[in-house]
């Protein structure tokens, strides 16, 4: 066993090229068994066989060689290694080059922390029963059959099921055929193609569905509840939409005959790609016209796109390594961009793409970020890395590729990059090759430059005379000084969009000469840099032209991506110490009449994430940030006829951005309003896109003494039949000013009255006067935690949502101390981010105490109204 610790993959003695599965379920002691066939290609003589298992009792094994299939080999030596999820088997004779099969009988147990095969329960009239589903990505196909579990290790898969009779039976083909013996049923799946073991996947449950058929007569069906089955309509519709559209796209059919969705009552993530079966967590497939928000919506279509769309990049290409893991996530988050915009163009989209942009920009700020393409020396380790950096920050770099290379060149060069690896396995560099190729530019020294290394530069802008300098430096939250020079797309616009240039900028300092630009008639000397924000870097201006862009900004010459570009290049550059907060409180001043949804969006951020100095400051911040706006006067509480989308997604933020600042009057017509809901539960005033704000109200309202609201929303909790409904009073019941609330909400969230999976929600919204009472709460229960949830993907939510929104080196080196002797690598990365946030921010309020003329500002701009 000794020489196979610590490997960071597994020795390559052997290839699998088909696994025959069968399981057995049994639902009610909740645990599983197994027999399984693997075709191996012995690649190399060897004594031993590696494959990957992890809480598994394995029962009888043996190796046939296809020369002769009588002779069964059994392993001297059968050892599982828990610590590197290996099962090694030791053989006395060698096993030479050539075909064999591998048999395994094993067992285990359906675990309830929501990865590999676990169970979760649903409820039939007031019957909870178990059901059984599976989340195998990154590495957890471990967890359910011995295999050999990385990505590059492709095999095609027979599986068979043997379930209760009365349940349905889900997995990645369709079903051959179904046998009924005494208390089981018995479910035969076609064969799959070549996949990796990460995508397969089973579901075992009681449903109803839909269906609909694409125009390729692909069978398209959502799997919802029983009941629930109209909530799957618009899921399906984008589906069905989505695998057309992605068809012709990529210029290569739908590779699978059928697709399913289904929706699961618990879930880790968001929803999983598993080829032909997309699993979603409920309110991430669910639709309810009454009950979902607008924001909700656009969400599900998002999300939908995302997941449909990594049957070509993720499943028919297929990463090599973690390592590449942005491939999968990055370009599905940007071709579901460009799916919703196909789909609903009148929702902007792009726009908000932007809201994607600046959270890869965000963490990828900070020293403890990470490259696009990172070594993942050890498998569990992966799990932090499906982060904004994969999934934010690749999306953005795909975005800028194709803003330089244009739209259809670079969809031509995407479809011969999927032609070319489909059903197989490709690194970062394939597809840079390909691209170099279709479009003669070098691809790969450009984007090398963005994916090998971590971070992103700040451009320098100053204007001398028709001479434009520009400077690119690493950009750091942290004010230390990075390393590090990018080939970077350069876009600018000069005073009018109709006058604009490109320019790559391949050195640290680079003269644009812009005298054929400058138009004496029209006065217009402003420059904006980074046109439309399709470029990953941030900009700094020298005064006078950041003056020039402010008056841009007032007299509403620029789009609204641009106003949010300077706006959150603002804000970093003031987080960073680069800009002094008078600077940036100036700059909001002018957005004060912004009535576009995605720059309102930007500005509710930017007031709600100024650092908290002390209560004295924070009040008087709050009279000039986001208090009774202009476009609440145009909006109000209730819709209007033929009212946009946009229309819609701004009154709920703003709101909402009302409710928490404190306006009373926003507070007092909330309580109203929640009272009417309690008489009258169709009361035309529960509008899912204003409950929002009246549950914020409810709980900045609520105190030990005073907490009637608070009960009679633990109710509404209680007894909602909408996972909508319940995700949203949890994402708002930590916000209490009362500690000893706040307390009490924390243990509600981690009882058994709340799903696991839905501990994320409350956590991320946890109020300042809380915070402290947070970590205590925290630390005491850490064991408790890390028992019932495991270091899988909901551990790193507690320690974001509690530990990074302090603001003190103390507090940072108090967090420290306390985990110093409980890392682990599913979580080390998420710590040490969380740390540095910390550090950023108390960095900052130091910045701002030295601001003499700070409080003079806001006086005088709290007077301006």
């Amino acid at each position: 066993m000794d020489q196979f610790k610590g490997l960071t993959r597994l020795p390559k003695f052997a290839i699998p090229s088909h696994y025959d599965l069968h399981l057995k379920l049994d639902l009610t002691s909740c645990t599983f068994s197994g027999t399984l066939r693997i075709n191996l290609h012995i690649v190399k003589e060897t004594r031993f066989l590696v494959l990957n298992a992890l809480e598994l009792d394995i029962g009888e094994v043996f190796f046939a060689t296809n020369s002769s299939a009588q002779k069964r080999i059994r392993p001297c030596d059968v050892a599982l290694g828990e610590d590197d999820e290996i099962l090694v088997l030791g053989f006395d004779e060698v096993l030479g080059v050539g075909e064999g099969v591998l048999a395994v009988q094993f067992s285990g147990v359906l675990n309830s922390q929501l990865k590999g095969l676990y169970r979760c329960s649903y409820v039939v009239g007031r019957q909870e029963k178990n059901m059984a589903t599976t989340q195998f990505e990154a590495v957890e196909a471990r967890r359910c059959f011995p295999c050999w579990d990385e990505p590059a290790l492709k095999a095609t898969f027979r599986i068979t099921l043997d379930v209760p009779p009365e349940l349905t039976a889900l997995s990645n083909m369709p079903v051959i055929e179904e046998k009924l013996d005494g208390n089981f049923k018995t479910v035969y799946f076609e064969e799959s193609p070549p996949m990796s073991t990460y995508l397969v996947a089973l579901v075992v449950g009681l449903f109803e569905h839909i269906e609909d058929t694409t125009v390729d007569g692909v069978k398209v069906r959502v799997y919802c509840p029983p009941g629930k089955r109209n909530n799957g309509k618009f899921a399906l519709h984008l589906a069905v939409k989505a695998l057309e559209l992605f068809s012709e796209y990529f210029s290569m059919p739908y590779p699978l005959p059928k697709l399913d969705m289904v929706a699961v009552p618990e879930f880790s993530g968001g929803a999983m790609e598993n080829n032909g079966l997309i699993i979603y967590r409920e309110n991430e497939l669910l639709h309810d016209e009454l009950l979902s928000t607008a924001a909700k919506k656009q969400r599900l279509t998002i999300v939908v796109t995302h997941e449909v769309a990594h049957h070509w990049f993720g499943n028919l290409v297929t990463m090599e390594w973690w390592t590449h893991l942005w491939l999968n996530e990055g370009f599905a988050t940007w071709v579901s961009y460009m799916a919703t915009d196909r789909f609903f163009p009148e929702w902007k989209i792009w726009t908000q793409f932007l809201q994607q942009s600046t959270g890869g920009l965000h963490m990828d700020a900070l020293e403890n970020s990470h490259p696009i393409e990172i070594e993942v020396s050890q498998a569990r380790s992966v799990l932090e890395i499906f982060d904004a950096i994969s999934y934010k920050k690749g999306s953005a770099v795909i975005r800028m590729l194709q803003d330089y290379l244009g739209d259809k060149v670079f969809q031509k060069s995407l479809s011969s990059y999927i032609k070319r690896y489909a059903w197989k396995n490709a690194k970062t560099e394939d597809l840079w090759n390909v691209l170099t190729e279709e479009t003669g530019v070098k691809v790969n020294a450009m984007m090398n430059t963005w994916t090998k290394r971590k971070g992103y530069p700040v451009i320098s802008v100053k204007l001398k005379g028709h001479i434009l300098e520009v400077e690119q430096s690493p950009f750091l939250s942290s004010g230390s000084h990075g390393e590090g020079q990018w080939i970077i797309p350069i876009t600018l616009c000069i005073g009018s969009y109709s006058r604009t240039k490109k320019f790559l900028l391949e050195t640290k300092v680079a003269e644009v000469d812009l005298c054929d630009f400058f138009d004496s008639s029209d006065g217009q000397r402003w420059v904006k840099v980074n046109v439309d924000q399709s470029g990953f870097y941030r900009v700094k201006y020298e005064h006078k032209l950041a003056v020039e862009l402010c008056k841009a900004v007032e007299s509403n010459s620029l789009t609204a991506t641009d106003k949010y570009g300077i706006l959150d290049d603002a804000f970093a550059l003031c987080e960073g110490c680069d800009l002094p907060l008078s600077s940036l409180l100036t700059l909001m001043d002018v957005y004060k009449k912004e009535l576009d949804y995605i720059v309102l969006s930007k500005l509710i951020d930017c007031s709600e994430d100024m650092p908290q100095r002390d209560p004295e400051f924070s009040g008087q911040l709050e009279t000039i940030l986001y208090k009774s706006p202009p476009v609440f006067c145009q909006l109000g509480w209730e819709a209007k006829p033929g009212e946009s989308h946009l229309d819609v997604l701004s009154r709920g933020e703003v709101l909402m951005a009302m409710a928490n600042f404190g306006d009373e009057t926003i507070h007092k017509e909330a309580l109203r309003r929640f009272k009417s809901l309690l008489n009258d539960k169709d009361t035309p005033l529960r509008s899912a896109d204003t409950k929002r704000a009246a549950y914020i109200s409810i709980m900045r309202n609520t105190t030990a003494s005073n907490r009637d609201h608070f009960e009679s929303l633990l109710r509404i909790y209680r007894e909602a039949d909408t996972v909508q409904e319940r995700e949203r009073i949890l994402r708002f019941l930590a916000f209490s000013p009362d500690p000893d609330i706040v307390l009490e909400v924390l243990n509600f969230l981690v009882s058994d009255q709340v799903r696991n999976q839905d501990i994320v929600y409350g956590l991320a919204q946890i109020s300042l006067e809380g915070r402290e009472t947070a970590w205590k709460w925290f630390k005491e229960n850490w064991d408790f935690i890390l028992k019932k949830y495991g270091t899988g993907v909901l551990l790193p939510n507690f320690i974001v949502g509690i530990v990074s929104p302090f603001s003190s080196d103390e507090k940072a080196d108090e967090v420290k101390e306390f985990f110093a002797g409980r890392m682990s690598p599913a979580f080390s990365m998420n710590l040490e981010q969380s740390i540095e946030q910390v550090r950023v921010k108390a960095r900052w309020v130091r910045s701002i105490k030295r601001e003499k003329s700070l409080e003079d500002l806001i006086k005088q701009l709290a007077c301006k109204g």
